[in-house]
């Protein structure tokens, strides 16, 4: 039978296909539109497994708070390419997924999977739309009890922070300090809050470069313990939160800032937790 422009555009509106793959399917479905989707489909799922040992290293992070602030969602999805993470049909499937994510307060990417049914069909044929391999790499959340939940992206939505404040009582205000420390996160990259919260294996990884080092250069053995644990504050310095120098005003600390605000509004706001996805920065 003939295939008109009109059954085309219509299966074309219904899918995201290309106009040529949409006559083909709708002419080997005789103009049956379900089935030329279904046709769609298993297309999608062929190009899907040409491209699952592909790299997909590029994509979009992106996050979602409740109005009240108490609940937040922070998600990465990956595709191959710049051009592809910019194209409509990909945009739209992350803000989708973080969406699912938001309102099945979902924990982790296993979570998603269990209460979204319905993903690996749909990235199926997300792949079968932009012709590129792509995934849901991370997803995570945030609950604050008494406490506040702030997000930034940074331009781009490859870069993105959800941070959580306890001991809230003035909303108000917390909201501005909250979202400077999540852009502290994303410009400095902590490890953690506090020295507490570096992984013992970290210490002792760079404790031991730094005794490396201290030898190499030819400083005695019995200075190098000391040496080390120089190098390892400056290491906290950097690296752990609390200590870093704020990155809107370099003559105070995070802490400093902290405590300002504390006195200020006479109350014990701390940073409970953060999470911050950087396209490629960890694992997935």
């Amino acid at each position: 039978m003939a295939i008109t422009a009109a059954q085309v555009n219509e299966l074309r509106q219904k899918t995201g296909a290309g106009m040529l793959d949409c006559k083909k399917a709708l002419e080997e479905s005789n103009g049956d539109q379900e089935k030329a989707i279904e046709i769609l489909r298993k297309k999608g799922a062929a190009t899907a497994a040409k491209r699952a040992d592909r790299s997909a290293n590029e994509g979009i992070v992106s996050t979602k708070v409740s109005d009240d602030r108490k609940f937040g969602v922070i998600v990465e999805v990956n595709c191959e390419t710049d051009f592809v993470a910019k194209s409509a049909d990909f945009v739209n499937f992350s803000a989708d997924v973080t969406g699912k994510a938001f309102e099945n307060k979902v924990s982790s990417l296993e979570d998603l999977k269990t209460k979204y049914s319905g993903i690996e069909n749909d990235l199926v044929t997300l792949t079968g739309k932009v012709g590129e391999k792509t995934q849901v790499a991370r997803v995570a959340s945030l609950t604050a009890g008494d406490g506040y939940i702030a997000d930034y992206i940074h331009p781009g939505a490859k870069l993105g922070v959800i941070l959580s404040l306890s001991g809230v009582k003035d909303t108000a205000s917390a909201s501005t300090l909250a979202k400077d420390l999540a852009m502290q996160v994303a410009a400095m990259k902590p490890v953690s809050i506090s020295r507490d919260g570096v992984p013992a294996e970290v210490v002792a990884k760079e404790l031991d470069i730094y005794k490396e080092l201290a030898r190499k250069e030819g400083k005695p053995e019995n200075m190098l313990d000391r040496i080390a644990q120089g190098r390892l504050d400056k290491y906290y310095q950097e690296n752990c939160l609390a200590e870093q120098v704020f990155i809107k005003d370099n003559s105070k600390t995070v802490t400093q800032l902290l405590a300002e605000y504390n006195k200020q509004h006479a109350s014990e706001v701390k940073v409970a937790s953060f999470i911050r996805y950087h396209l490629g920065d960890e694992s997935k």
